[in-house]
């Protein structure tokens, strides 16, 4: 990105933030919820620290990003911007786990005990905050744990991490009227391992761009947008 790409990185951002935040307060007055009943994760991922100080000063102050060598460098070009929260919203590998642990907040991709182990070793107690990141429709190609493994999951991590709830991707060729469906499905599944492990499971990070507006609607109370507030990713 060039130094002129670096200035103009914040164009439009709080007028587009300002749509998302009206569209979620909307989504969730239709679902006769709290208008801050979900929270808005800015999903970063390959966003300057212009654009990411643009949103700052409209008000955002929870950002997610997918790698961790990403993030950091970002922490570092924002340090000076009090109160961030961010989220690790990509894939997590054990051997990055120090780091990981290191610079978020709420990590939504735990998918194994292995990984669960490794973030232990570094954040005993247990600490760290996490989802349990659950792949509704089977996609080779994707990361997570398949529902019937859920249960098993926070059974074998739930003393070693602290187990705040769900996250999921739907298949990628759903659409926002057909994810609504995956939506439900997380929600109904939330449902039913808070029953069986008694653990709150309070949050359901799901929905992005797209489709966030039918997560809200099927109990979403994290949204990961990125594209509808940055525009177009440059890489």
């Amino acid at each position: 990105m060039t130094a002129a790409d670096e200035m103009g990185a914040g164009d439009g951002i709080a007028e587009r933030l300002g749509v998302v935040r009206a569209a979620i307060a909307e989504a969730c007055a239709r679902s006769g919820r709290a208008a801050d009943a979900a929270t808005l994760v800015l999903a970063s991922k390959t966003q300057p620290a212009a654009a990411i100080a643009a949103a700052y000063a409209a008000g955002a102050r929870e950002f997610g990003e997918n790698y961790v060598q990403e993030a950091i460098a970002k922490r570092a070009a924002t340090a000076h911007l009090d109160g961030l929260r961010w989220h690790l919203i990509g894939h997590l590998q054990s051997n990055k786990a120090r780091a990981a642990v290191a610079n978020f907040a709420l990590i939504h991709t735990l998918d194994s005990e292995r990984l669960a182990a490794a973030i232990a070793r570094v954040r005993p107690a247990p600490a760290q905050e996490v989802l349990i990141e659950v792949k509704l429709g089977g996609e080779a190609s994707k990361h997570g744990v398949g529902p019937a493994a859920a249960e098993q999951l926070i059974a074998a991590v739930r003393g070693q991490v602290i187990v705040r709830g769900l996250m999921t991707i739907p298949p990628p060729e759903a659409a926002a009227a057909s994810a609504r469906r995956w939506f439900g499905e997380l929600r109904e599944l939330r449902d039913r391992l808070a029953g069986a492990t008694g653990l709150a499971l309070s949050e359901l990070s799901m929905g992005m761009s797209g489709d966030y507006a039918a997560a809200i609607a099927e109990g979403a109370t994290i949204v990961r947008v990125g594209r509808a507030i940055f525009g177009e990713r440059s890489g």
